[in-house]
């Protein structure tokens, strides 16, 4: 006969887990889809980028996006994807890992009746090696800041972007100009807001 602790563990371990807990959210700042909400999940690592970040980045680009090709690597809650297609980019692929998110980020997509949003699920890395060469108008990289992606996600944001195109760089230091060069980039715009650094990447030259 089970004591009523063990009876106690054993109906714990039946129940299914819990779904992950939200953690706020934040809100689309300018373009059609303004002041719309977005959820944050409660995932380690997710961080979405300040409101501030958000709209001097796109103070930065122009708030007319019409006709950019866009990539948000790491999408996570998809504020900077959805900033980029609330301004009208043709096409916004947003690439997560978290299949959670993923599911999240559809249905986002789904709701806003976004047809310039695409969601796909995989590795940031990987996604920017599938884009041909010079086709990317924006890349956005948001990595984790605890992870070793940021050199090889420009690496290969270097190759995908445009000529005429930009890469943003959302980071916990500051790249200096040297170490951008060796990766064929150059600074365009820098923002350190907390204890965030926001870059505005070119191809260099």
């Amino acid at each position: 006969m089970l004591s009523e602790a063990a009876k106690k563990k054993a109906a714990a371990a039946s129940k299914p887990a819990a779904p992950a807990r939200g953690a706020g959210e934040v809100r689309i700042v300018g373009g059609q889809w303004k002041r719309t909400r977005l959820p944050v999940a409660d995932r380690p690592g997710l961080r979405p980028t300040p409101d501030r970040v958000r709209e001097t980045l796109f103070n930065w680009l122009g708030q007319d996006l019409t006709g950019w090709q866009c990539l948000d690597v790491f999408a996570g809650t998809g504020a900077l994807g959805f900033e980029a297609a609330s301004r009208g980019a043709t096409q916004v692929l947003m690439n997560e890992a978290d299949m959670g998110l993923v599911t999240q980020l559809k249905s986002i997509a789904a709701k806003l009746k976004a047809e310039n949003v695409r969601v796909l699920r995989g590795d940031g890395v990987a996604a920017i090696k599938q884009c041909a060469a010079g086709s990317m108008h924006l890349l956005l990289l948001d990595p984790p800041f605890d992870s070793a992606l940021f050199k090889p996600a420009l690496e290969a944001a270097a190759k995908a972007v445009a000529a005429d195109g930009y890469i943003y760089l959302e980071a916990p230091r500051e790249w200096s100009e040297e170490e951008l060069a060796l990766l064929g980039l150059g600074r365009y715009r820098h923002l350190k807001a907390g204890a965030v650094h926001a870059h505005l990447l070119r191809r260099a030259g």
